[in-house]
């Protein structure tokens, strides 16, 4: 059984190692130190809602790193799903699921009209999930202009 809760303050550390392990996946490793500092700096902005998974025994299963923003077309409040990650040992378990869920259903007690992701286009896995929990492709192209060197 999977559970799903805010995460406070006392939950940073296992919410960065469950960042660090995001980061790995996407090929950006970063030193812990400011894996934590970053979600703190988050968290302590009102900035993200972070939700954690935990296992029936407790165990840190995956988290989700949720932006509340605004939709200027749809002139209303709209949450973008930034970072979705499952520990490997959790996969297979529903926490992915869980945590889709869970910001669903936040998203919405907030007043937000919607859910927005990205995902890797080579990540089968998660657009899978996406799709079954009734997200559907934008039509608009997604475009990214790095300002840094």
């Amino acid at each position: 059984m999977i559970t799903v809760s805010r995460a406070g303050a006392g939950d940073m550390p296992e919410v960065a190692a469950l960042f660090a392990g995001y980061l790995d996946f996407y090929q950006r490793p970063a030193p812990a130190e400011r894996v934590l500092a970053f979600l703190r700096e988050r968290q302590d902005r009102g900035e993200a809602v972070l939700l954690l998974a935990r296992t029936a025994d407790g165990t840190p299963a995956g988290f989700a790193n949720v932006y509340p923003t605004f939709s200027s077309l749809s002139m209303a409040p709209v949450w973008t799903l930034n970072d979705l990650f499952v520990a490997p040992t959790a996969r297979r378990t529903g926490a992915g699921r869980a945590l889709v869920r869970a910001c669903a259903t936040e998203a919405r007690a907030a007043g937000a009209v919607g859910v927005q992701l990205q995902t890797a286009p080579d990540n089968h896995t998660a657009q899978a999930l996406y799709r079954a929990e009734g997200f559907e492709p934008d039509t608009f192209a997604a475009y990214y202009l790095p300002l840094t060197a």
